[in-house]
């Protein structure tokens, strides 16, 4: 999902980002963008967020927190950059004064390697929360990138769609849709599709790898993941999720409810990661809970919408901490059906799961995909790797410095894993 900052802040705050400045004559102006609505480019001297920071083509709010402090990426990367959206109802992102939903980002490096890497955000972020985890990783080693808001963002993604589940329907949608319209791309500006393309993402980034990887493996070479999320006929996020808003009131106060704990434990939520706890409670788990059920179970709460923030265990009808997904109507149950995952992936896919994620714990979501796949038949497409120390995002290093580490070397690591195991050797190439 996502984390903004360690500090307390509105969450979610629309940024307005400058228009990108208008592309030299000759060069970014000819790119042709199949199927969009509209579409500003501009060739830059470097394309990672060293670049696009100043001057306006990235969204430093968007990627915050999501890396280790004195992080350091790539720079230095010349190219053009494709800003624009495909057609939507929809307004919840509001970068570039846009006010339009569906709003994607191509990169084009001068120096490609042939390939394309296709990103969706985690959580309720946009089109450039990958920028410095992702973008600025691949377009370093020579990768086009192209990346989408997934068609809505923000809090009240419920709103978006006529029922349930429509909005989360969206989001893979609009990855399809960008990943065709950018093989175009690339196409036309290179002079060849790309010989190789990969779906890459993060938390709800990484369930979106797994869908594709599931439903359009034609798409792709392969997939990688990162702390995904995991939705599954037996609730997912609605089955974890309220566990701990129920135990952890219960185990805060000093000295900790042992029973609070053992409930904790229990739910999934790996042991050594208690010190995380404090802020998931606070900044993602009830948002997250009702965010989701919301869109999934629009009338638990009957007319309210989006629920009541933080409602103590026992308040009553409508309050998510009480929420029982097993004994919800059947028509719930179908919409959790309508975007779950099966495992039947078709492309090789390498995941990568931290060993201290408090929001995506292992036993609850990346082990219980490593199941799915097995049972499917298909255990050789998947490669599985639990880090340890690893939390959810690499910006909650600072809640426990001794224990907790980044993974972002480990999804680099992955990738190169990934790129052994996909592309041809020079000997078998045609």
């Amino acid at each position: 999902m996502h984390l903004r900052s360690l500090a307390v802040a509105p969450l979610l705050l629309a940024t307005v980002l400058a228009v990108p400045a208008a592309a030299r004559p000759g060069t970014a102006d000819r790119i042709r963008v199949p199927g969009v609505e509209h579409t500003v480019s501009a060739r830059l001297a470097d394309l990672t967020t060293a670049g696009t920071k100043l001057t306006g083509h990235t969204d430093p709010d968007d990627w915050a927190g999501l890396e280790a402090p004195n992080t350091t990426t790539p720079s230095g990367v010349p190219g053009i950059q494709i800003d624009g959206y495909f057609p939507d109802t929809s307004t919840t992102n509001t970068d570039h004064g846009w006010n339009h939903d569906s709003q994607f980002v191509i990169r084009l490096p001068d120096h490609w390697n042939g390939g394309l890497v296709v990103a969706g955000p985690p959580g309720l972020r946009k089109q450039y929360a990958n920028d410095r985890i992702i973008s600025d990783q691949v377009l370093a080693r020579g990768y086009a990138y192209a990346a989408t808001d997934k068609g809505n963002s923000g809090p009240e993604i419920y709103k978006d769609g006529d029922g349930p589940g429509d909005a989360v329907m969206e989001w893979h949608r609009r990855v399809t849709e960008l990943t065709v319209t950018a093989k175009k791309v690339t196409a036309r500006h290179y002079g060849h599709t790309p010989r190789f393309t990969y779906a890459a993402g993060l938390s709800a980034g990484g369930y979106l790898v797994r869908w594709q990887l599931e439903h359009r493996p034609d798409l792709y070479t392969g997939g990688l993941d990162w702390n995904a999320l995991t939705f599954t006929a037996d609730g997912g996020l609605l089955k974890s999720l309220p566990p701990a808003l129920r135990a952890y009131p219960r185990y805060a106060p000093v000295p900790h409810a042992e029973s609070a704990h053992a409930a904790m434990l229990a739910a999934g939520y790996p042991e050594g990661s208690e010190p995380q706890w404090e802020w998931h409670h606070k900044k993602q788990w009830d948002l997250l809970q009702r965010v989701i059920r919301e869109e999934l179970d629009p009338d638990y709460d009957g007319p309210t919408e989006g629920g009541a923030p933080l409602c103590p265990e026992g308040t009553g009808p409508g309050c998510d901490t009480d929420y029982d997904f097993v004994a919800r109507p059947r028509a719930v149950h179908k919409a959790v059906e309508r975007i779950s995952l099966t495992g039947n992936i078709h492309r090789p896919l390498i995941s990568i799961q931290g060993t201290l994620d408090a929001l995506t714990p292992p036993a609850a979501f990346g082990d219980v995909y490593h199941r799915m796949v097995a049972a499917t038949g298909h255990a050789a497409l998947h490669r599985y790797t639990q880090v340890p120390g690893g939390a959810h995002t690499d910006g909650l290093v600072a809640l426990d410095k001794d224990h907790v580490r980044p993974m972002l070397g480990d999804f680099m690591a992955a990738l190169s894993e990934l790129e052994a195991w996909t592309r041809p050797t020079p000997s078998t190439s045609s």
